[in-house]
């Protein structure tokens, strides 16, 4: 880091607002930290680590959600429209961080804060309001109930300003379903349930809306690389996600043997033509949508029948509520993805859970005649139960780690979670670099915060072979990772990169003013995400893979038969840790905290 002159695209303050006795302080963020860590992910990592009691239970008072922007928001460089909301995980009980992006995050860095840390809980259900620095508190029972697009209508009026910018959580949040969402502009910070802590302060929504905007250092020079990004992004890398989004992935996994089905016992699907983004987009798309500061349009918005509004359909959703339960209904689906969307639950968590539930009735070790593999009725059926937690949506809304310890009898083998975060649409017997990058994920099983699979479509390595080098780049896709999620810029834009960290670094020196050596802040911000976790009970143990990974043989397509073992993950895992400088342990060395500069932020800055 280099130190002179003013720290631009920052405002330097933090707002810690206190549910339980309906007021709010300002705070100074030292210069120091925020160089340190960035932004987003980056600073919201220490903010947790700062005002999270060690031990805090999730959904207890204590736990704090805590909304962060970064230096890039309000830029208007492509895709930096982006917030980070952080907090224990309910799910996993470790770090768990979401990004969400579009006009919400623009308005909370208007603020005039870079950080908005929530405490306490609310004696009734609350809507917060901030305009700049007035925080106002609105009684909100009268909204419970109203999914997240009709809570935003409501608070603006209950507020009388319809500027205002909303995030809201639905009827799972209400609920506290441990893997609930955060909803704004139809957009979601969807994993590790951000949306249940929300629920557990009793905050229905927040509402945002500022006038101050934060300056940068070089404008003219700023806006010149704005523009030849932009251009950049209308090019070849990002041509998939303009025309049929992420859900373009899906007939490139299955040809690969990489696309989970049926709870993981098939890494194939048999209709996976019948559900592909080709046929979605030939007959049922309706229009794309592009988030603010956005010049790529991902969002694809398709059909839902009976003349309704469409609904968002990622790659994520797509594999998890049609593949992974056996669904190959397109109608079912799509449905499915807009319950999720009305409800706030995360795709990937909820689709993994019903799978679980299927296979689990499948052994007639739960009493759910109806949820069985290929039924797109059982969705649409357990969704709604799941989220108002009833019946058998009650278990259900716990997540497939707690479920099938609940229910027992071997179901534990077939819950498809790391840390107790379902695990996405990636195959890691068949992708041997992600199945590091989902071992050893501070959050879990999250192909966000580890772009590993990258080197597995690529010609860098055989992705059938376990290798010792699958470690190091692993760390190095992680650091990287945390970085984009701290700048904040959307990780579609990696490929408009010719060469990330220098380009990446001027970025940020036309934004801030100061000159920053962003690997290394990776690796800081990576290392701050372990600290938390192991202050909450991490174990070597915990980076691990579900048992039916490692020990059943990949089954269907070009890698039939191809294994995992316990040992091959083992070694890959060690050289992880070796890479990392982290003992065989996966414990942190005094020696490194002090390279990165840890010990002396947390020494010197209030913990």
């Amino acid at each position: 880091m280099t130190v002179g002159g003013p720290l631009f695209g920052h405002h330097g303050r933090l707002l810690v607002v206190d549910l339980s006795h309906g007021r709010a302080r300002e705070e100074a963020l030292p210069e120091q930290l925020l160089e340190a860590f960035i932004g987003g992910t980056g600073l919201a990592s220490y903010l947790l680590y700062r005002f999270a009691p060690p031990g805090v239970d999730p959904l207890g008072p204590d736990n704090p959600l805590i909304f962060v922007n970064s230096p890039l928001v309000g830029t208007s460089v492509t895709t930096a429209s982006k917030y980070t909301v952080i907090a224990k995980s309910p799910l996993t009980g470790f770090i768990g961080d979401s990004l969400s992006s579009s006009h919400l995050a623009i308005a909370l860095k208007r603020t005039g804060f870079d950080a908005i840390v929530i405490l306490g809980r609310a004696a009734d259900w609350t809507v917060l309001e901030i305009q700049d620095g007035e925080v106002r508190f609105h009684e909100a029972r009268q909204l419970l109930g109203l999914d997240p697009r009709a809570t935003e209508s409501r608070v603006r009026e209950l507020c009388g300003n319809p500027s205002l910018r909303v995030a809201a959580i639905g009827l799972a949040g209400e609920r506290l379903v441990r893997y609930a969402t955060i909803s704004n502009d139809g957009r979601h910070a969807g994993r590790t349930g951000s949306g249940a802590v929300m629920g557990s302060k009793r905050l229905k929504a927040m509402a945002v809306q500022g006038t101050r905007p934060a300056a940068v250092a070089h404008p003219t020079e700023l806006n010149e690389l704005r523009r030849q990004l932009a251009r950049i992004s209308l090019g070849h890398a990002t041509e998939k996600y303009r025309t049929m989004g992420t859900t373009a992935n899906l007939a490139v996994f299955n040809r690969l043997a990489a696309l989970p089905s049926y709870n993981f016992r098939q890494s194939t699907f048999e209709q996976a033509e019948q559900i592909s983004g080709e046929r979605l987009q030939t007959e049922r798309h309706e229009r794309s949508v592009t988030c603010a500061s956005c010049t790529i349009g991902c969002e694809q918005i398709f059909q839902l029948g009976g003349g309704r509004p469409g609904t968002r359909l990622e790659y994520e959703s797509l594999y998890a509520l049609g593949p992974l339960c056996g669904v190959s209904d397109l109608d079912a689906i799509l449905e499915a993805a807009a319950l999720c969307d009305r409800y706030g639950l995360d795709t990937i968590s909820s689709g993994a859970t019903i799978a679980w539930a299927m296979e689990t009735a499948e052994a007639r070790l739960l009493d759910a005649p109806g949820a069985r593999f290929g039924s797109g009725q059982a969705l649409l059926e357990l969704l709604p139960k799941i989220a108002a937690r009833e019946g058998l949506g009650d278990l259900l809304a716990e997540g497939s780690r707690r479920a099938a310890a609940e229910v027992g009898g071997g179901s534990e083998a077939w819950a498809m979670q790391v840390k107790g975060l379902e695990m996405p649409g990636y195959e890691p017997r068949s992708l041997k670099t992600m199945a590091v990058g989902l071992a050893v994920g501070s959050r879990g099983a999250c192909h966000n915060r580890s772009t590993a699979y990258e080197a597995d479509f690529s010609s860098r390595v055989d992705r059938l072979r376990a290798e010792p080098d699958r470690g190091r780049i692993a760390a190095d896709s992680e650091d990287r990772s945390a970085v984009i999620d701290s700048l904040i810029l959307c990780k579609f834009v990696r490929g408009c990169f010719d060469d990330f960290y220098p380009e990446a670094e001027r970025l940020y020196e036309l934004v801030t003013g100061r000159r920053a050596d962003l690997a290394r802040a990776g690796e800081r911000i990576t290392n701050m995400k372990k600290l938390f976790n192991l202050r909450e009970g991490w174990q070597r143990q915990d980076d691990t893979l579900p048992a039916r990974v490692l020990e059943q043989p990949v089954s269907g397509g070009v890698a039939d038969g191809v294994r995992l073992t316990r040992q091959e993950l083992d070694m890959m895992v060690a050289a992880y840790y070796q890479a990392r400088g982290w003992t065989p342990d996966g414990l942190i060395p005094e020696a490194k905290l002090r390279s990165l500069g840890l010990s002396g932020l947390l020494q010197a800055l209030p913990i």
